[in-house]
């Protein structure tokens, strides 16, 4: 093999849909390996930090290979297993493996290009021709030989460096090396020592006592003793907490340096401190988890994947600290996933205490060096449980037994934008099928798909049918708001019988949860003369009034606008506000409760690191008595004093024009209703609803998702859409209409021959135009057969290709979403 060429094939962190190949140089190729980064140029000069996928000895027939000019790591990044899921997650979700490492890698390992100007020796050192600026830069060149933009921006005192630069280059006094750059460091700290000739007590003492200089240096006698005293009770002592704790200065520990009484050592140490490593299980598992614990361990050895259903309440939780326990004693990791950083805080809390320092946290909130912490604990097995959001499936596990997939329904765990567009859950499926691994999907609503699996016998089901100590579950009154309007004609936001039992709630020291799908403080305001609706400029939606911002907000591109005073139409200045948001109630229950402490938890008031956590923790210390919130206030939280939720308009809930809105409404509902009454008593739940007769409503009252599945389950035949079908949407943009419509068109018609009785549409979605594109959609319903859909995914990869060489359709953005939500 050596005196054959070697080429290896690299993953650049770029949209390419095929993988380029780089030959490896003679004096490169002892040290070059799969899994491990390597410096490569593509085009003229521009570097990237690429992944080696495979090594081999197949010369590109289309064009010459150019050298590997550095290899970075001594030892693999990731290791095969990693490799296979970028693979399959490229194939499988239409796009490329560079876009999938870009999602996957933390960011310090995708090193920047950062432009290096180097002095040109050819040149010599006349500068008689150079102009101030240029003289400026050349000296320093001449003496440092190179320079990066930031320090020629300090030589010129300038930020117009570029044509300075440009001068330079023309000249041939200097040239521009791109040099990528590492970006991750491990964290130093200082370490103080005592010189071990004082470890003996006898010399302390009269290092103490007699040394007439030390005595002297009363400061630095203050600073041993305060050394000495930390020493005894925390064993290690850094030298910044030396410094804090004993409010001395940097010259008095040199001066105890220079006595030879203390040393200082630097050491790598962890950025993220851990508890010590323990199993500490110190609870029974009720009769049913332990049915349900047997049930899981029993399917798992003939199927790899399990559905635990279990109702809301029923401590799903507890059991898979049993199941992870007997992977961890097994010697096994194992990844613990959740749909939203925004439960981790409550669920990590709980781990902790069972499994102390065995257990990390991966999520997008850490910073880059934080998170490369982790992937290197990962990577070599020090960490045996994360917990993350979807994109720790990315992580490089080296001996992987079990992943956890908790609230395997919900619809976080599938990437919207960008691409990869990428479902964790299924993700997590093929990822643990790598390692012979199991995977455990827990939910009390769990998706039509998980369930029909479970059904058709391709995955275990275990069931978990009674809340934990025999609690009931909740009593569900429906309350109809047909004829309920505000004193402004408005829909009512609280209704007599909701705020007769907030009352007596609060009476009683019971918390309260109310849920509402939209944040703001009215979704849209309108004309009251001529029924204008303020609009926004680059989107096709209304704009939200946000009362704490007093401006108006688009929730699509983000711009803010000054709220309106006068219609653009007609001039008048009388407008109405219409709907509500979060930030209407929790202005409506200040008024209606004055006692009452009442906090709000959307996206727009929990944005700091720490934001989120702090929220949950004082309303689980009952420091809050009514929680009004998204979203975020369903999904999985667990607060043992609520006994009264509110859905205060469900109506928003039921209509939207999707196949899976049935679906949606009973998961939100089922959900938010299982905040209620989780430990002594029975709770109550209050649905505001002016349809009143819509079947899902029935399901929820009865908590029966069996009868509920099997009502979707025949409409879903019916009308083949998932899981008797695999969807496959593609969403064309641009900044025409026409445009847009015309590659529609062209693709549905290129797609029609062998296809046509897969395709609906094209049509315009509901949202037609967003950030001042427009939009089209066209939606492939395929059988499951995965050699169909395979070619047809090919098929439409080509055909996009084909559309993008026509000249009219060059800049239309063709997005193909499988299995699309």
């Amino acid at each position: 093999m050596s005196s054959l060429v070697l080429y290896a094939e690299v993953i650049i962190p770029l949209a390419l849909p095929k993988n380029y190949t780089w030959s490896v140089p003679e004096s490169l190729r002892e040290q070059v390996r799969t899994g491990a980064r390597v410096e490569v140029v593509l085009g003229k000069n521009k570097k990237y930090a690429g992944v080696v996928k495979r090594l081999h000895t197949e010369k590109p027939e289309a064009f010459e290979a150019k050298d590997i000019l550095n290899v970075l790591d001594a030892e693999p990044v990731i290791f095969e297993q990693q490799l296979k899921l970028w693979e399959w997650i490229a194939r499988y979700y239409m796009c490329s493996e560079g876009e999938v490492m870009a999602a996957a890698l933390p960011a310090h390992f995708k090193l920047s290009s950062e432009t290096v100007v180097m002095y040109n020796e050819e040149f010599g050192d006349d500068f008689s021709t150079l102009d101030h600026d240029e003289y400026l830069v050349g000296e320093a060149l001449l003496i440092k030989k190179e320079l990066k933009l930031a320090e020629v921006q300090q030589v010129l005192d300038s930020h117009r460096v570029y044509p300075v630069i440009k001068r330079l280059i023309d000249k041939k006094v200097c040239f521009v090396w791109e040099a990528l750059k590492e970006t991750w460091a491990p964290k130093k700290e200082t370490f103080v020592l005592l010189n071990q000739k004082y470890d003996n007590e006898d010399e302390l003492a009269t290092l103490l006592n007699d040394d007439k200089k030390l005595q002297r240096a009363e400061k630095q006698m203050e600073l041993l003793l305060a050394y000495l005293h930390l020493m005894k009770t925390q064993g290690e002592v850094t030298k910044s907490e030396l410094l804090k704790k004993s409010g001395a200065s940097d010259a008095q520990v040199k001066g105890l340096v220079d006595k030879n009484i203390l040393w200082l050592e630097k050491r790598q140490v962890d950025r993220l401190q851990y508890l010590p490593r323990t199993i500490q299980i110190d609870f029974e598992l009720t009769a049913a988890q332990q049915r349900a614990f047997e049930s899981i361990s029993e399917q798992l050895v003939s199927k790899p994947v399990c559905l635990l259903h279990g109702v809301t309440a029923s401590g799903k939780t507890q059991v898979y600290i049993r199941v992870i326990e007997k992977y961890i004693r097994q010697g096994k990791q194992v990844l613990y996933l959740l749909p939203e950083i925004a439960l981790t805080s409550q669920v990590i809390r709980r781990l902790q205490k069972h499994f102390g320092g065995y257990i990390g946290i991966y999520h997008s909130k850490f910073n880059q060096n934080e998170r490369v912490e982790i992937w290197n604990k990962v990577k070599t097995g020090e960490l045996k449980v994360v917990l993350g959001a979807r994109s720790s499936i990315f992580l490089p596990f080296a001996d992987l037994g079990l992943i956890v997939v908790d609230e395997e329904h919900d619809t976080s765990y599938k990437q919207q934008d960008p691409a990869p567009r990428y479902n964790a859950r299924d993700g997590a499926i093929y990822y643990a099928s790598l390692f012979n691994a199991n995977v455990l999907l827990g939910s009390a609503t769990p998706s039509v798909e998980s369930y029909f699996n479970a059904q058709s016998q391709k995955y275990g089901l275990a069931m978990l049918g009674e809340r934990f100590g025999g609690v009931q579950l909740p009593a569900i009154d429906i309350v109809d708001t047909k004829r309920m309007f505000g004193a402004d004609k408005n829909k009512i936001i609280i209704s007599p019988a909701l705020q007769a039992a907030i009352d007596q709630s609060i009476e009683q020291n019971k918390q309260v949860i109310l849920f509402q799908n939209r944040r703001g403080y009215s979704p849209y305001q309108v004309c009251q003369t001529c029924g204008w609706i303020p609009h926004c400029k680059y989107c096709d939606v209304t704009l939200t009034f946000h009362k704490n911002t007093h401006k108006l907000h688009c929730h699509y591109c983000g711009t803010v606008y000054p709220p309106v005073h006068a219609c653009m139409a007609c001039g008048s200045d009388k407008f109405a506000q219409r709907n509500f948001g979060t930030e209407r109630i929790e202005e409506q229950l200040e008024e209606m409760f004055p006692k009452a402490r009442v906090a709000r938890m959307d996206i727009d008031s929990v944005r700091g690191k720490t934001a989120h956590d702090n929220l949950i923790q004082q309303f689980e210390q009952n420091r809050l008595d009514i929680l009004v919130g998204t979203q975020m206030v369903v999904k999985g939280l667990d607060f043992e004093n609520v006994n009264l939720v509110g859905i205060l308009d469900a109506d928003s809930l039921l209509s939207f024009a999707d196949f899976r809105v049935n679906e949606r409404a009973f998961q939100l509902m089922e959900q938010v209703s299982g905040r209620a009454g989780r430990k002594d008593k029975q709770g109550k739940v209050y649905i505001q609803v002016s349809n009143t007769q819509h079947p899902v409503l029935y399901f929820v009252q009865q908590h029966d998702y069996g009868m509920f599945y099997n009502q979707e389950i025949e409409g879903r035949k019916m009308f083949f859409y998932p899981p008797f079908s695999r969807l496959i949407q593609l969403t064309f943009k641009h900044k025409d209409k026409g445009v847009a419509e015309a590659a529609a068109q062209m693709m549905t018609f290129a797609l029609n021959a062998e296809y046509g009785k897969f395709l609906v549409g094209p049509a315009e979605p509901v949202v037609n135009r967003i950030r001042n594109q427009f939009l089209m959609e066209l939606l492939i319903k395929l059988p499951k057969d995965g050699e169909l859909i395979q070619r047809c995914k090919r098929y439409i990869q080509e055909q996009i290709a084909v559309l993008h060489n026509d000249k009219r359709f060059r800049n239309v953005v063709v997005i193909a979403d499988v299995d699309a939500m």
